[in-house]
C-alpha cells in the first residue's frame, strides 16, 4: 500500500481515538492519504463510528488511498444501502476489486485476500509476463504476484526479481516455485494454522474448481495475528473486544457490567464457604490473616498454567482426548511447587507466630490449593473448547471460583480438624 508513513502519525491516531467531540474535526483536518494511514491503525469501533460520520465524497478521496481488501473492510462498515451508494463512486479498478470482495464473508480467507496477482501458463515466456506485470502496476499502482498455470491449473508462482534477471525469451516454466493454498471458505484461524506450518510470504487463495481467486499476503496474516492477540488478552481480562481506550464511560460500564456481576456471584460463593467456618476463625484470629495467601497463590498459579493450556489450545498442540501428559506434568508441577510454597509459608508463620500448628495447616492447605490449581486450570479451557465454548473467556470464572472455594474449605477444614 503507498502510504506515507509522517512523523507523529501515533498523536493523530491517540486524537482522533480519545476525543469523541473533535473526532470528525480532526480526522477531516488530514490529507486524504494521511487518513487512510490513521485509519488502518483505529480500534474498529473507532473506525465503525468515523467510517459512518465522515461525508462521503471524504471518506471516497480516503479511500482511494487504500487497498482493495482494506478498503473493503472499511465500506463493510458502513450499512448496506450507504455500501452500495459509495462503491458505485469509486474509480473504475478499485471499484471492480471491491465488489468481488464484498461478495465473501469477511471472517473467511476470501475476506483477507487481494486481486493483485496474473496469472501466465508455464509455456509463456518472461518477456510476455514481464508485459503482464507492468501492465497491471500501471493500472493499479501495485506490484503483483505472478501465478503459474499448466493448463489452467495453479502449479506455483514466479518470483518477481525473475523479471529482471532472467533471460527474456526463457520460459517462465524454470522459475516456478511452490506456492501454499487455501480454500476461500477457510476459517480465519485455519488460514493462520497454514502460515504457521508453511511460512512463506504468501498463499493462494482457491474456488470450489481449483480456480486462483486471490492472495493472501504475510502482512496480512500478522495484522490479524494482532488483532486475535488483543482479543485474546481481552478475553482473558473479561472484557468485551469493541471496548477501547477511546470510549466513554456508559460504553465502558455497558462492556464491563455483566462479566463483574457472574465474578461477584463467585466471590459470595467463596464467602460462604468461609462463613461456614466462622467459630473456627473466631476462636483463632491468626487464620484470618493469612486467608488471602492461600486463595491469592491459588489464582496466581492457575492463571499460569491457564495462559500455556489456552496458547497450547489455540496452536492446536493440545485437545481434551491427549490431555493426560500436559494433566500429569502439570498436576506434578503444581505439587511440588505446593511443597516449596507451603515450606516457605511456614517456616515464615513459625518465625512471625511461633504457632506450629497453624503453619502445618498453611502450608498444607498451600500445596492442596496448587494441585486444585493445576487441575482446574488445565482441564477446564480444554472442557470448555470441547463444549464450542472460548477457553479463555469461560474457563476463568470457573477455575476462580474452584481455587477460591477449595482453597478455603482446605485451609479453614483442616484448621477445624487440627485445632479442635
Amino acid at each position: 500500500m503507498a502510504i506515507t508513513h509522517e512523523n507523529n502519525l501515533g498523536k493523530d491516531i491517540q486524537n482522533i481515538s480519545v476525543h469523541f467531540k473533535e473526532r470528525m474535526g480532526l480526522f477531516l483536518a488530514l490529507s486524504p492519504e494521511r487518513r487512510a494511514a490513521v485509519l488502518l491503525h483505529l480500534t474498529r469501533h473507532v473506525q465503525h463510528d468515523v467510517v459512518n460520520r465522515v461525508p462521503d465524497h471524504e471518506l471516497l478521496a480516503t479511500l482511494e488511498h487504500l487497498d482493495p481488501d482494506e478498503a473493503t473492510d472499511m465500506i463493510q462498515l458502513l450499512s448496506q444501502r450507504r455500501q452500495k451508494n459509495i462503491i458505485v463512486k469509486l474509480n473504475d479498478e478499485l471499484k471492480k476489486s471491491v465488489e468481488i470482495l464484498t461478495q465473501f464473508d469477511s471472517e473467511t480467507a476470501a475476506g483477507l485476500m487481494n486481486l493483485d496477482y496474473i496469472q501466465a501458463e508455464e509455456t509463456s515466456t518472461i518477456a510476455e509476463v514481464a508485459k503482464q506485470f507492468k501492465a497491471h502496476e500501471k493500472r493499479t499502482g501495485r506490484l503483483p504476484a505472478i501465478i503459474a498455470l499448466h493448463q489452467g491449473k495453479l502449479i506455483g508462482y514466479v518470483p518477481g526479481h525473475e523479471l529482471g534477471f532472467a533471460h527474456p525469451s526463457d520460459s517462465i516454466k524454470k522459475y516456478v516455485r511452490h506456492i501454499a493454498t487455501v480454500h476461500h471458505t477457510a476459517s480465519h484461524e485455519e488460514v493462520t494454522q497454514l502460515f504457521r506450518t508453511h511460512p512463506h510470504n504468501k498463499v493462494a487463495v482457491i474456488g470450489d474448481h481449483e480456480n486462483v481467486m486471490g492472495i493472501i499476503y504475510s502482512d496480512d496474516i500478522l495484522r490479524l495475528l494482532d488483532e486475535q492477540e488483543s482479543l485474546s488478552l481481552y478475553d482473558f481480562a473479561g472484557v468485551h473486544e469493541e471496548e477501547s481506550i477511546a470510549d466513554s464511560m456508559r460504553l465502558k460500564v455497558k462492556f464491563r457490567y455483566r462479566w463483574l456481576i457472574i465474578n461477584l456471584a463467585t466471590a459470595f460463593l467463596a464467602a460462604f464457604t468461609v462463613g461456614l467456618f466462622g467459630k473456627t476463625i473466631s476462636k483463632y484470629i491468626l487464620l484470618a490473616v493469612y486467608m488471602p495467601i492461600v486463595a491469592g497463590m491459588g489464582g496466581n498459579a492457575a492463571t499460569q498454567t491457564l495462559a500455556v493450556l489456552v496458547r497450547g489450545i489455540a496452536l492446536k498442540q493440545i485437545e481434551f482426548k491427549t490431555a493426560w501428559p500436559t494433566l500429569k506434568h502439570e498436576v506434578g508441577a503444581g505439587i511440588i511447587n505446593g511443597i516449596i510454597n507451603g515450606v516457605i509459608v511456614a517456616a515464615v508463620v513459625i518465625v512471625l507466630n511461633r504457632d506450629v500448628k497453624i503453619a502445618l495447616i498453611l502450608g498444607m492447605a498451600m500445596v492442596t490449593n496448587l494441585f486444585v490449581a493445576a487441575l482446574f486450570g488445565t482441564m477446564m479451557p480444554l472442557v470448555m473448547k470441547w463444549f464450542g465454548k472460548d477457553p479463555a473467556t469461560s474457563a476463568t470464572i470457573f477455575i476462580t471460583t474452584a481455587t477460591d472455594v477449595l482453597g478455603f474449605l482446605a485451609f479453614l477444614g483442616l484448621a477445624t480438624l487440627l485445632l479442635a
